[in-house]
This record gives C-alpha cells, structure tokens and sequence, in this order.
C-alpha cells in the first residue's frame, strides 16, 4: 500500500527541525505530532521511523544525499522513508527521483570508508577507534545503530519472573529470561504496555538490563540508608527499594523537580514505602551535608554524554561534543565528590555513567581515588561472583550493546575505609 505523497512533507519538515539539535529528537517528533492531529497511527509510525533511521545513518545518508538533483532535504527524506517502508511503497516521487533512489539504495555499503560507516561524528569515531582499535570500535558503532530491545523489571516487591513471564504470555507478549539480572524480561517486539494490568499496578517497570545490573552493584540491604544522588526519573531508585524489600530508608536526590516529578506516578504503583525523593539546588546542598558519614550506600548515577543509549537515542550523538563532555568531566568530579562525604565508614559508593567514554568513566574514578585516599576501589569481578551474576569483568563494570545486548554503561565500586 503506497503512502500518501503528504508524508514525504511531514517528514521533511519534521526533519529540518531535528537536525537544527536543539533539543531531543522523540521531544520534538511528540511536540510535532501533536500540532498534526490528522496525522494517523501508521503516517506517525513511518514519520518515526523514517526520522530516527537517519538520524542513526546521518554520515551515510548525508554522503548520498548529495548526488541528485533537487533540495538536499528533499533527498535525505526519501532516503530515510525509502529505508523506512521501501521505495515500492513511496508516492508523489518524479521518474528522476525513484530512479535516483533505486540507484543509491544499492550501494554497497561495505566498502564505504570506517568513519562514515560508523555513522558517528568525527571526534567521537576518533576516540573509540583509539580507545577499542578500529574493528571493535566498528563493532560497537554497529551496534549502538541497532534499534535496543525492550526489557522490563520484574518488580521483586510484587511478582517473580516466572509469573510474570506466564501472564504476559496470555496477553500475548512473548518474553524471556535476560542473561544477567535476575528480575530483568526481554520483550520480543516492542508491544504497548501502558493499559496492561502488571504494568499499571507496577508488577512489572521498563528498564534496560544494564540500568538493572547498576542497581545490583550497589548491594543495598535490609534496613540500611540508601542514596540515590541523581535519581531523575527513579528507575534505578525503584530497583534499590525493591532490592531492600522496601524496608530502610532510600533517599532519591536531584535538582530537578519536573524529573523528581516523574518519579511519583511510577512509585506509587510500585508499592514502595521506604522511598523519599528529595529536590536539592546543586551538589552540596545542605541536605546533602547533614547526612555526612550517615548512608550504607549511595549510587552516583552521573549526569554524562548519553553516549551508550544511541540504540535509543540516535540524535545524541549529533547533539553532543567534546567541548560538552569536557564540561561534563567536571560536573562529574564535583558531585562524585559531594556524594561521597554521604558514605559512612565501611559503605559503598557506587559511580555509574551511561556513557562508553573513558574520560567519563575511569578518568573520573580515578582523579576521584587520588584525592580520597579514604576510598578503596573494589574489583567489579568480585562483586559480580559474590552476587552470581556470570559477567566477566575485571576492575569495572562496562557493558556494550555488542558483547552484551545491553545499552552502553560503566560503573566502579569504592569502599570507605573504616576508621
């Protein structure tokens, strides 16, 4: 069934907004969609995946684009809804437009040069093709190109995996055990949960396996005093009030309230009791100085590039820097900081990124253990044994969508000495 040729002008226009990189791409497509009631389910699906294709296969799209006749934007949009639904399926293209397309879409792509098929920017195809050698470097673009699966948390509080696995079979929502964590489902498909009864009573949370495992590290007990220092949204926060059988005390810090604000709905659901979202103005806040030496556990979850959910969010590659990640470097050395006060002797500091940049990661942990001799780093491998979860890791913990199915995250474990 062809498309109506108006699609090709919603996507266009769409498109020309996205790339400006003002603001995130899903933001702007919701905002869009919305001003365009008229616009059906399916014209909404293709506009969507259209846009987010080439947003994840800009280098190559933008190299093709510039054979042809015609407006630039013009032909990047029939590239990505060629790639979409299939030139078959297009209207309203002229005889030079489809025989321009028929000929670029059969292009071999295999012999295009490293970088451009790495569909990254050139600073951050630099670093990696450093940091893992080009043929791993390749690998990981790769895969951070590929759309992310869907995977859930089984809420300990409510249900175990194997219940829940049953009853979404007869939803019919086909899903299986994740490799790692132990309350993680992956979904085939991406099916529509909002109005599925384990999700409404908070039985089951969307959360990517990965994000599961960050919550795992932080090894929070029974009855102990928890931290989450950037909590945004909480999906990490609910994991740790679960994992503590939601008994103690888990504060959810951040300074934003419309993120703290997101928060609410899912805790309710989720039956916690033991959660207190906490808005702070920065860093060292007081609130964050009167708990000094007082919690088990915080989890800095830091704010970081995003670089390792491209799967999810093509366009953060194209919005971000290396002058903004170096400003980032430094936003992350001052809250690991002020978090750490937090930690009383012989608790566990857990620094956590979603980013697969070595100078978010490793640089940060340790300038962070030269000037805090009062913290020890402890191996991620023994963690993850003592916990039997079969990775192997050494010092840290860093997962990649190409060797783990995960989205990208890095996390390093400290102890405080005790005095």
């Amino acid at each position: 069934m062809r498309l109506p040729p108006a699609i090709i002008g919603h996507t266009e226009e769409v498109l020309r907004e996205i790339l400006r990189f003002t603001g995130p791409a899903d933001g702007t497509l919701s905002r869009y969609f919305r001003e365009h009631p008229r616009l059906g389910g399916r014209e909404r699906g293709v506009i969507a995946e259209a846009i987010y294709g080439l947003l994840r296969n800009k280098s190559v799209y933008t190299s093709f684009a510039e054979s042809g006749t015609g407006p630039a934007m013009r032909r990047l949009t029939l590239l990505g809804l060629a790639d979409a639904v299939g030139l078959e399926s297009l209207g309203g293209l002229s005889e030079e437009e489809t025989a321009w397309l028929d000929r670029v879409m059969q292009i071999d792509r295999s012999h295009l040069p490293l970088n451009m098929k790495s569909n990254l920017p050139s600073w951050l195809w630099d670093k990696l093709s450093i940091s893992f050698g080009e043929e791993q470097a390749l690998a990981l673009a790769e895969s951070l190109n590929t759309p992310a699966p869907l995977d859930l948390r089984v809420n300990s509080i409510k249900g175990n995996r194997e219940t829940v696995v049953a009853q979404l079979a007869e939803a019919p929502i086909i899903a299986e055990p994740t490799p790692y964590s132990a309350t993680g489902l992956r979904v085939k498909k991406k099916p529509s949960l909002q109005n599925l009864p384990l999700f409404k009573d908070g039985t089951i949370e969307v959360q990517d396996e990965g994000s599961q495992l960050l919550a795992q590290l932080v090894g929070a007990r029974r009855g102990e005093m928890v931290a989450d220092f950037c909590a945004g949204a909480g999906g990490k926060t609910l994991a740790l009030g679960a994992i503590m059988r939601n008994t103690g005390r888990l504060y959810a810090f951040d300074i934003s309230e419309k993120r703290l604000a997101k928060l609410k709905p899912r805790l309710a659901r989720s039956g916690l009791s033991n959660v207190h979202p906490v808005v702070i103005a920065h860093e060292k806040d007081a609130k964050i100085k009167r708990l000094a030496a007082k919690l088990d556990r915080v989890l800095v979850d830091a704010p970081c590039s995003g670089l390792g959910t491209l799967r999810r969010n093509p366009d953060v590659k194209w919005r971000q820097t290396a002058e903004g990640v170096a400003e980032l470097n430094v936003k992350q050395a001052s809250i690991l900081a002020s978090a750490a006060r937090m930690v009383k002797p012989g608790g566990r500091l857990v620094y956590a990124t979603c980013s697969i940049l070595d100078e978010e990661n490793e640089g940060i942990v340790q300038a962070f253990l030269a000037q805090h001799p009062d913290f020890t780093l402890i191996p991620a491998s023994a963690v993850l044994a003592e916990q039997k979860v079969e990775l192997e890791m050494g010092d840290y913990l860093k997962l990649y969508p190409h060797l783990h199915q995960t989205d990208g995250f890095f996390a390093a474990i400290m102890e405080r000495k005790k005095a």
